[in-house]
């Protein structure tokens, strides 16, 4: 399904309290999962070593990190909705992130985006998003966050 695509940022308040949209699903390989560990240094035995965490891990096969899933909301949110009329976007930050399941190495895994607020500040707009990741098949999402974004005109 295609993104929703708005002009402007000003757009963006007729969707307050309002799902913006899901994205495609994406694949989290093991390769992507030993990549992100040799870039963050995080290279613990439940990432890394699908061999051992099939046998010792209480998720019976290797896991994505938490961290590698949030990473990932910026594309997949990408998929989901877009917004022209900026010169720059910015990741704002979080108010609040948790990881309620795992991700599988090799499970698929997509973005539901909804917009909790919209206010216009004196140099840019800004939105506070909710951004729930969901794992193919599964019930609970892996990843729920609040993110703030802000986008100069």
């Amino acid at each position: 399904m295609p993104p929703l695509v708005l002009a402007s940022p000003h757009d963006l308040k007729d969707f307050a309290g309002r799902e913006l949209g899901v994205s495609g699903w994406f694949p989290v390989t093991q390769e992507r999962i030993v990549q992100f560990a040799e870039a963050t240094e995080d290279r613990q035995w439940i990432h890394t070593d699908p061999e051992r965490a099939r046998r010792e891990s209480p998720y019976g096969a290797a896991i994505a990190h938490g961290f590698l899933t949030l990473s990932l909301a910026s594309h997949l949110a990408k998929e989901a909705f877009q917004v022209r009329g900026t010169r720059l976007t910015v990741n704002y930050g979080l108010n609040r992130v948790r990881f309620p399941s795992p991700v599988r190495a090799g499970a698929r895994i997509r973005a539901r985006v909804s917009l909790e607020s919209f206010r216009a500040l004196p140099d840019c707009f800004e939105a506070t998003l909710s951004v729930t990741v969901e794992v193919e098949g599964e019930e609970k999402p892996c990843c729920a966050a609040q993110w703030i974004v802000r986008y100069y005109a």
